[in-house]
């Protein structure tokens, strides 16, 4: 979407942080398509994922430059940036890892800390008109608080809305599909 279309108009980024090998959905993804699948036709749909794209790492430069440029056009940073400023929500499809958010997407926040710091990249206040939740799955619910809530708090940082999580039981691959309750509740999660 770009700055001429209506601001109106919905568009969700879902920035998808699994691991897996290409060409192989996850519980976690499989999970976030069938909550898409249930939004309206004119929901515009940008599906990134983040492992494939190859991201650079994060290097911390706020004490010593103090900005960062622009990523440059082309580079797979500025079509994660440009795709996070064109969303009106950004959605986390995010499996947990020991915990924690994956590699992927820990590496997509850290980013965020530039983007901050870029001279006329107006970041936080686009963020703060912006919808952010999570879709994650793994073995149990009380594992993934410490995902959810680091999640939770990068929305209110930057004063996004946060819409919450959309949960599923993980494990191997399609057994989210078996959890009825994941499954209902995807139906209802981005309507």
């Amino acid at each position: 979407m770009n700055s001429t279309e209506s601001s109106n108009r919905r568009h969700i980024v879902f920035l998808i942080g699994s691991a897996r090998e290409t060409g192989h959905i996850g519980n976690t993804e499989w999970l976030a398509r069938e909550a898409a699948r249930h939004l309206p036709a004119d929901v515009a749909q940008t599906w990134l994922h983040l492992a494939q794209l190859e991201l650079p790492a994060f290097v911390d430069l706020r004490h010593t430059a103090g900005t960062w440029p622009l990523p440059e056009r082309g580079t797979a940073l500025r079509q994660v940036l440009d795709a996070t400023m064109n969303a009106t929500e950004l959605v986390l499809v995010s499996p947990v890892y020991w915990f924690a958010p994956p590699t992927a997407l820990k590496s997509y926040l850290d980013h965020w800390s530039a983007w901050m710091r870029i001279p006329g990249l107006p970041f936080k206040e686009a963020m703060a008109s912006k919808t952010l939740s999570a879709v994650i799955t793994n073995g149990g619910r009380e594992k993934a608080e410490p995902t959810i809530r680091s999640y939770e708090m990068c929305a209110q940082f930057l004063g996004m809305r946060w819409r919450g999580v959309l949960w599923g039981k993980g494990g191997a691959p399609g057994a989210v599909q078996s959890d009825v309750n994941a499954v209902e509740a995807a139906a209802r999660f981005l309507v």
